[in-house]
């Protein structure tokens, strides 16, 4: 277990990494950058945030704004391979949007079940959505609570 946790804990260090260089080249040209934290599991208010995201695209354009939605706590759930929403994450995900993945959570996650949760293939893991947020105020980026 403690293996498993090491490893884990490596990767998303290096994804971390990897992700910030990579936002500060993202969208040259957008209008506004906006975070959306979604640390609920209420279904509905997964497909709120969603919803929000995409009501951004369509309001500036995917070339005018700079979208990333960060899950923690018990909204991590938005992020599972499994989740219902897993289309809508593939279809905003080729409209510019990001996904990110609280990896303090996955390591909790984890440990209660002794084996890491399947994540949607379009999170990206990162240290800790919390610290994920502060970084992208730091950049500019307006928090969203939906």
């Amino acid at each position: 277990m403690k293996n498993i946790l090491s490893i884990l804990f490596i990767l998303i260090a290096i994804t971390t990494s990897y992700q910030l260089r990579a936002a500060e080249d993202d969208k040259p040209f957008a209008e506004e950058r906006i975070v959306l934290q979604i640390s609920d599991s209420d279904p509905f208010k997964q497909t709120l945030v969603l919803n929000v995201a995409n009501n951004l695209i369509k309001a500036y354009g995917q070339d005018k704004v700079d979208v990333e939605i960060v899950a923690f706590g018990p909204g991590l759930r938005l992020m599972f391979k499994e989740n219902v929403n897993s289309g809508r994450i593939q279809g905003l995900t080729e409209s510019g949007v990001k996904f990110a993945a609280c990896g303090n959570t996955i390591a909790g996650v984890t440990k209660k079940l002794g084996h890491a949760p399947e994540m949607n293939s379009n999170a990206v893991t990162v240290t800790a959505g919390v610290v994920r947020i502060i970084e992208l105020q730091n950049q500019g980026f307006k928090l969203i609570k939906p």
